[in-house]
């Protein structure tokens, strides 16, 4: 069979109707990682894979079937359509299956959104950022032993087409460094990290910023203290404040809605977080981490706000969700290879206040800054939320000294409704948030 993308997937959807199916639509993904990880200077592991693999969904009538394959043979390709051609016909009914409406497909020229430098480091080049990364870590005064560091470098490429006509190719990559160092010795051993990931080379963080400061932040936690039991403001430095986004966007998922085992599911159109609040989903930004044209059923992909002054406005759909909710799809299905579409976020920001972190800090009073966190425990039907963490205690408006082992805790709905945002958005990922400050949680320690 071809090794043209768009003539290989339409070849596939060609056999698939000739076999029977009324629709179907099939994906190509392709992707290579490098990665190499070194410790105490020494080169400790080099890691490359390329995988490329193939995912096939057929309709009949009201039933649905999906196989994928790493096995590009004709042959081999002949088989799996008469396999999932033979599975649709004894799948059960679905009402709601069925491709994305035609009248919502995207449509040539999708934009540039500048989603790859097209950049691959060599193996020298990935293990002189990690080791110097390390040995900037390793100099701050107070480090006396290394996790390890990496650096690594990732692309990947998929090709989507449907039986009614669509064909679409997205790509992306990103490179990153990171890595973690001990201070102090023995039991009193304290740990931090710090990491950088960027969609190009050139926006990645010089490796040794970012190795300084995992130096300086594993230092500033020697000799943590315990804290007493308390209810009290809760800030979330700016790396671990997205982390309070993660249960927005899978409440808001239409598949938990469709279930109703989501607790915003009566939410809708509510006030969820204050006025000063936006949380924004936007596919189309150039460099973004979750970027993309169209979504995994060829959708037209634009951005709106999840919450919008405070106001949940909608639901993460893709097609079916949105048939069994009554609803359209806003583009937002995301599909792998495996089976039928999810949805979920693409870029997703709470978009930044007017304090500084210190301001934050100081309006806090006499509270608590977490810097890590182990274990989050979040119930999806009540919104209950506690995770271990480390950080500093706040006293007087002032980060006072380095504490351990507590336990937070909260429900989300209360959390979100009294958070005030800071002015430190930085984007490492596809899910982002300034500094937050909570203005109540219970805080359990001594």
């Amino acid at each position: 069979m071809s090794a043209d993308p768009e003539k290989l997937l339409t070849a596939l959807l060609d056999k698939a109707k000739a076999q029977g199916a009324d629709a179907a639509d099939a994906l190509l993904y392709k992707s290579l990682s490098s990665n190499v990880s070194v410790r105490l200077g020494e080169t400790e592991e080099v890691e490359r894979s390329e995988n490329q693999d193939l995912g096939l969904r057929v309709f009949i009538g009201d039933k649905q079937a999906s196989v994928s394959s790493t096995n590009f043979r004709e042959d081999a390709l002949d088989t799996l359509v008469e396999r999932v051609v033979q599975m649709a016909r004894l799948a059960p009914s679905d009402p709601y299956a069925g491709l994305a409406p035609e009248d919502r497909l995207a449509k040539p020229p999708f934009p540039d959104l500048d989603l790859s430098d097209g950049y691959e480091p060599t193996t020298e080049e990935l293990t002189e950022r990690a080791k110097a990364c390390e040995d900037a870590a390793r100099a701050v005064e107070g480090v006396t032993n290394s996790s390890g560091a990496g650096a690594s470098v990732s692309a990947g490429e998929s090709f989507f087409a449907t039986s009614h006509g669509f064909f679409g190719r997205k790509h992306g990559g990103s490179h990153s460094v990171g890595v973690s160092v001990l201070a102090g010795e023995g039991t009193a051993m304290e740990r931090d990290y710090e990491s950088d990931a960027a969609v190009h080379l050139s926006d990645l963080r010089d490796p040794r910023d970012v190795g300084r400061e995992a130096g300086e932040r594993t230092v500033r936690r020697l000799n943590p203290r315990k804290m007493k039991s308390q209810q009290a403001p809760v800030i979330f430095e700016q790396r671990l404040a997205a982390s309070l986004l993660g249960p927005l966007a899978s409440a808001a998922n239409g598949a938990a809605i469709a279930r109703r085992t989501s607790f915003l599911l009566d939410k809708l159109g509510e006030r969820l977080f204050p006025e000063t609040i936006i949380v924004r989903d936007d596919p189309l930004r150039k460099r973004g981490f979750g970027s993309k044209p169209f979504d995994g059923e060829g959708v037209t992909c634009e951005p709106f706000d999840l919450i919008d002054k405070g106001v949940l406005t909608q639901w993460y759909l893709n097609s079916a969700q949105a048939r069994q909710l009554g609803l359209e799809t806003n583009g937002r299905a995301r599909r792998g290879t495996g089976g039928a579409p999810s949805s979920g976020p693409s870029n997703l920001d709470l978009l930044p206040g007017t304090k500084s972190p210190e301001e934050l800090i100081r309006d806090a009073g006499n509270g608590l800054l977490v810097t890590d966190m182990f274990g989050p425990q979040i119930n999806g039907n009540t919104g209950d939320y506690s995770v271990g963490c480390s950080g500093f205690a706040i006293e007087n408006g002032e980060i006072a000294y380095p504490v351990s082992e507590i336990t937070i805790a909260g429900n989300l709905l209360d959390m979100w409704g009294s958070i005030t945002a800071g002015n430190d958005l930085k984007r490492k990922g596809s899910v982002n948030a300034p500094t937050l400050l909570i203005e109540r949680m219970t805080i359990a320690g001594n």
